[in-house]
């Protein structure tokens, strides 16, 4: 059974390594976004006790190897910010 006793439910960041399979040719890189529904307390609280919902939407922008699938980066931010602004970051 995991050990939940260290990890704080309202952490701010998360270093995450992503693995993968070194390659000998050419590197043909996928670059796409989706977004995922977050909820926040408010939801929950407007759930339990009735009222308006708040949303909390996220975008995750990655980065994956065209042949092998794999995951190559992840960065996530807030609904507004989109593929373009994010580029640099992914080609790191």
């Amino acid at each position: 059974m995991p050990d939940f006793s260290t990890v704080c439910r309202r952490q701010k960041t998360l270093n995450v390594s992503l693995p993968y399979r070194g390659g000998t040719g050419p590197l043909n890189l996928l670059i796409d976004n989706t977004g995922i529904k977050a909820e926040g307390e408010g939801e929950w609280n407007a759930r339990k006790h009735g009222g308006p919902k708040r949303r909390i939407w996220r975008e995750i922008h990655m980065r994956i190897d065209e042949v092998t699938l794999e995951v190559r980066a992840v960065e996530i931010t807030t609904s507004n910010v989109g593929d373009a602004p994010m580029l640099p970051e992914l080609l790191v």
